[in-house]
This record gives C-alpha cells, structure tokens and sequence, in this order.
C-alpha cells in the first residue's frame, strides 16, 4: 500500500521548502559569460522558453485565484509565499541571461483566459473546486518534472560549452529549487485522491478534463508555443525517446487517475501532446 500523506507533512515540507531555499537574488550570480555567441546558438531559444514561462508565474497565481476561491492555507501559503517568490526570480535571472547574449527580453502571456474564467465561475461550487485543485496539483506535477528535466540537461550544456558560471551560479541554483516544487505537487495530488474526498464521479470528470486538456508547459493552448516547446524537447534531447519522456512527464497522473488501467506507465495524451509539438517544431521551427 502507498504511503499515506498528511496533510500535516505537506505543510511542513511547505515550510522547510520557505526555509531552505530563499529567492535567488539577481545580484547573487556570476554573469560572465565566455562565448555569447555560441550559446545563443545552442540554447538561446531554450533559455527564452524558460524564462518566458517561469516570469509566467504572476498569470499562473491569478488563475489559481479563479480557479481556488476557497483555497487551502497549505496551498495559498505554498504559491503566495514559497513557489511564486522563488519562480519569478528564476525568470529574472533567465532573462537577465539571455539579453546579455544579445537576444530580446522575454514576452510572457499575464492575461487570464476566457477558459480559466469559465471554469472559475463554476469552482464557486464545492465538488468542482475539488476537482480544480485536482488537476491544478497534476498540472504542476507534470510542469515541474519538465522544468526539472530540462534543467539537468541544460547545466550539462553549458558544462560542455565551457561555461562554468552560468552552469553553477544560475542554472544550478534555480534547479535545486525545482524538486520541492514538484514534491509538494505529488504529495498533494496523492493526499487528495488517498483521503477519498473525491467521489467516483469527480475523479472520472477529472479523467475527462484532463485528457481534454492537456498541454505541455508553456504553450498556453497556442500552436506558436506548441511548436517552441517542440524545439526545447529537440534541442535538448528529448525528442530522442519519447517514450522515455512521457513516462516521466506523465507518470504521477497515470498512478493516480487511470490505476485501474494497469499496466498504462502515461497516459497516452501526454505522448500526444509531444508528437504535435515536435511535428510543429519540424513544421514551423522556434520562430512560429
């Protein structure tokens, strides 16, 4: 049986992720860069799509309010104070980064859709806020597990291009942050569905929602940053397995929406949603 998560534990994993890992300050890293060039070349797009979605953070915060008006304190206290803080400065830093390889700042999308809204006035009902705050922690699940990945890949780049100060003094440090993010999603999610608060019919709406739904970090439900994401999954090796991919993108919501399908290691959406996005990279490139 898996171990059953409090709601206790989130917290304190909560406070100690508050403790342990204050913001990065913009000051605190070594902008030195030795070949400009060579890296816009390499990882210039890449750095745009993550500092455009990481400086996304302030959208993300008003959605939650939308789609959580009677939000938790754990929750509140986890993106108010914790996550927000932390992920507005990884897209400072980012940016900071690229605009000193010569590229332009990032644009990120800060307005709320029309779709959030919707679902917003509907979350005013008890039963489907609780499935929102459902699919809010599976979306962050799999948001982080991405960010983790393609973080790792990237230190390991600039590594090999030579560049030692952006590896250890920016790409490092925001990447530690990452994990306890992700965490705090997984153990959520579990919490939730372990302690039966959802009934029969929520978890198979969510079903429903989610395999709708889906999207990759970042794309915001446009083709444009669907074919974007596809050029961050090829240029860091992504696109090579995957397979391999999904099943780390998707393996939290497989566990815990479709465990009674066994055997299923991601839900095949989540491969979907990959496919298109490498075929529209194929298609368009980064400049879509």
């Amino acid at each position: 049986m898996a171990d059953r998560i409090s709601q206790q534990r989130i917290l304190e994993h909560v406070q100690r992720l508050g403790d342990q890992h204050p913001p990065i300050a913009l000051d605190s890293v070594d902008r030195d860069v030795r070949s400009p060039g060579a890296v816009a070349d390499r990882y210039g797009h890449v750095i745009d799509y993550l500092a455009r979605v990481e400086l996304e953070v302030d959208r993300n915060v008003l959605e939650l309010l939308v789609l959580l008006p009677d939000v938790r304190e754990v929750d509140r206290m986890f993106y108010a104070d914790v996550w927000q803080p932390q992920e507005i400065q990884h897209g400072l830093i980012l940016d900071r980064l690229q605009q000193d390889l010569g590229r332009p700042a990032a644009q990120p999308e800060l307005a709320v859709s029309f779709k959030i809204k919707i679902m917003g006035a509907l979350a005013h009902f008890s039963s489907i806020q609780d499935i929102a705050r459902l699919l809010y922690y599976l979306t962050g699940a799999s948001t982080e597990r991405q960010a983790v990945l393609a973080y790792n890949v990237l230190h390991d780049g600039m590594l090999d291009l030579g560049e030692a100060a952006i590896a250890e003094t920016i790409i490092s440090p925001i990447r530690r942050q990452e994990p306890g993010h992700f965490a705090f999603y997984r153990m959520s999610a579990t919490q939730l569905v372990q302690s039966g608060e959802l009934k029969p019919w929520q978890l198979y709406l969510a079903r429903v929602l989610r395999e709708k739904t889906y999207s990759l970090v970042g794309t915001n439900g446009q083709d444009r940053y669907r074919a974007q994401m596809g050029g961050v999954a090829s240029v860091l090796g992504f696109a090579d397995d995957l397979d391999k991919y999904a099943r780390e993108v998707g393996r939290i919501e497989a566990q815990l929406l479709w465990a009674e399908q066994s055997g299923m290691e991601f839900p095949p959406y989540v491969l979907k949603a990959l496919k298109e996005s490498i075929d529209l990279y194929r298609e368009r490139g980064f400049d879509a």
